[in-house]
């Protein structure tokens, strides 16, 4: 019997770890990739997320081949964009950044990108850009104070976690709702499944 393809997750995100985990995919090991994601010039939200889910993959596989110990398995990288219009919003670590944003959001629609890349055991490269439309209802002074002191915010793409209080917020959401937590789990399902990692074997069997 052959052995169980062994898959590695480029991130430290407990979001994107739950997420898989309700995908009955449990990773083999962590390396979470330490990358600058600055936007270039005049990038585009949607490039951006592309492009840093492909630096995250690179960057963790160096780590990967340094340490030799998870070579020849899958490993599977993302990045979360939240843009309006043509702006990308940070991924703020002070309330006054994450107050900018919420103001921004507050009653109108944004995206959120999410790039996914996946190297297979023989070093191809397939990735997906995964687009969901998301609309916020205004805002109050009393509901944006209180999610600023909730610090759910911290270090979240756009300033929110949709899966925590900023739920209220949604007045509308076309697309994937996992792609907004951090992973968009039939896409990345679809990704692995492709490249023949065994993703739905564990369904009828999780030990």
């Amino acid at each position: 019997m052959s052995a169980r393809p062994q898959l590695v997750l480029a991130s430290g995100s407990p979001r994107r770890l739950a997420l898989l985990a309700q995908a009955g995919i449990e990773p083999d090991a962590l390396l979470p990739a330490d990358i600058d994601e600055t936007p270039e010039r005049g990038e585009l939200p949607r490039r951006l997320a592309l492009r840093l889910a492909q630096q995250k993959l690179a960057a963790a596989d160096v780590r990967r081949k340094a340490g030799s110990d998870y070579e020849g398995a899958y490993l599977l990288a993302a990045d979360t964009v939240v843009a309006v219009g043509r702006r990308i919003l940070p991924k703020p670590d002070i309330a006054e950044e994450a107050a900018d944003c919420l103001r921004l959001l507050s009653g109108r629609a944004h995206r959120v990108y999410t790039g996914i890349a996946l190297m297979t055991p023989k070093g191809g490269v397939r990735s997906r850009l995964v687009e969901t439309r998301v609309r916020f209802k205004r805002l109050s002074r009393e509901e944006l104070d209180a999610y600023l002191a909730s610090r759910e915010w911290q270090g979240k793409a756009g300033g929110y976690a949709i899966q925590g209080l900023a739920g209220t917020f949604v007045l509308k959401l076309v697309g994937s709702y996992t792609n907004v937590v951090g992973l968009p789990l039939a896409e990345t399902v679809a990704l692995l499944a492709g490249e023949r990692f065994p993703v739905h074997q564990r369904w009828g069997n999780p030990e």
